[in-house]
């Protein structure tokens, strides 16, 4: 009996911490990215030549942006990715579209559903990314996530 009670113990355990993972956010799997929907800079181009501080305006057409933990469906939050692998072929491969993003010098947040920002960039040669996010900082998907532009800090 008592083996018995051990295996079933052992068992769910085995299943949390299998359900648990890493910070899969749930709620993005609930809502999708709406079909048509995409994000795009709206000031900046590749291969832009620009000066410090880099006005960054970001657009999205398809649905609307709302606060980070808004749970309202068709809505997310800009993110933009700067001098780092393209979202996906960064260090954990394709399993980053799954994740929270990480807030740290390469992956600024605007949680607070700002739509433009100006960043100190420092003079060189940077590449940007804007990927949308759903209220826990989840990429909706490549759907939802800017081609890399380069652009010259003069």
């Amino acid at each position: 009996m008592k083996k018995l009670a051990l295996a079933t113990a052992l068992t769910a355990t085995l299943a949390i911490a299998a359900l648990a993972g890493p910070a899969i956010a749930d709620d993005h799997l609930a809502w999708p990215a709406t079909e048509g929907a995409y994000v795009y800079f709206i000031n900046l181009e590749d291969g832009a030549r620009v000066k410090s501080p880099v006005l960054v305006q970001m657009g999205v057409s398809g649905m609307g942006v709302a606060p980070a933990g808004t749970e309202k469906e068709g809505t997310g939050h800009h993110h933009v990715l700067i001098d780092r692998a393209p979202l996906g072929e960064g260090e954990d491969g394709a399993d980053e579209w799954l994740y929270n993003l990480p807030a740290d010098e390469s992956h600024k947040h605007f949680g607070g559903g700002q739509t433009e920002v100006s960043l100190d960039l420092p003079a060189g040669t940077h590449t940007l990314q804007m990927v949308f996010g759903d209220m826990n900082h989840v990429p909706f998907g490549p759907q939802m996530a800017s081609d890399v532009i380069t652009i010259t800090v003069e």
